[in-house]
């Protein structure tokens, strides 16, 4: 049976090449959560389409069809947000990659929806990039059922992070996380440069687990811009 969806609140998380004159499309739906679609005729110069599916700006989108790859069909901004740019950019296409890799299609995910606008208004805000970030990989992780099990800690402990359990009591001096840094985690409180770096490290192993081997094309480029 033929599905259809009239209008749907979503954002484009990245667009490629399909056959002449199309693009293939993955989005991030209120709706339905993650979906791929084929935008007929978008790469045709004078293409409403083509002008319409920019990353990073909230859209009401139509699509219908009885399989995974949908045909889209209206495409209408909702409201037009300022471009990211530098490094608020390069976070944006990691958080679009993150959710690319990790979200099933198909599976209805709102909380992750308004996660999502959430650390988009930050990245534009310029005002805490790398604490938006934290907070958007925690809630990520918590969504998709691997939560790191941050609250009920004790802040005199070290614990490490192991991928079934979560975290877990480590014998103190051998590299583990602070639990008085896990604390501050817990409460996305990001204001001290070692929490920060405790978060950037447990979330890297976290996520690594679920990405598996094959690694994430924007960190890559962050690392050649920084060289």
């Amino acid at each position: 049976m033929s599905q259809r969806v009239e209008s749907s609140a979503g954002y484009v998380l990245h667009t490629r090449p399909y056959r002449e004159s199309s693009l293939l499309v993955d989005l991030l739906t209120l709706e339905e959560g993650k979906i791929s679609a084929v935008a007929r005729g978008a790469r045709r110069p004078k293409s409403r389409l083509r002008a319409a599916l920019q990353p990073f700006q909230v859209l009401q989108l139509g699509w219908h069809g009885r399989h995974e790859l949908k045909n889209l069909g209206g495409v209408e901004h909702v409201e037009v947000q300022p471009p990211l740019s530098g490094t608020a950019l390069l976070c944006g296409l990691y958080v679009n990659e993150l959710l690319q890799r990790l979200l099933q299609s198909g599976e209805s995910c709102p909380r992750i929806f308004l996660y999502y606008r959430y650390v988009l208004n930050e990245l534009q805000s310029g005002e805490d990039i790398e604490g938006a970030l934290r907070t958007f990989e925690r809630q990520l992780l918590e969504e998709l059922g691997f939560g790191l099990g941050l609250h009920g800690l004790d802040t005199r402990l070290e614990y490490r992070f192991e991928s079934q359990l979560g975290l877990v009591p480590a014998v103190a001096g051998q590299g583990g996380y602070s639990g008085r840094l896990l604390a501050a985690i817990a409460e996305d409180n990001y204001r001290d440069e070692e929490v920060r770096r405790c978060a950037k490290r447990l979330m890297r192993q976290a996520l690594g687990d679920l990405l598996g081997d094959r690694p994430l094309n924007s960190r890559l480029l962050f690392s050649r811009i920084k060289e």
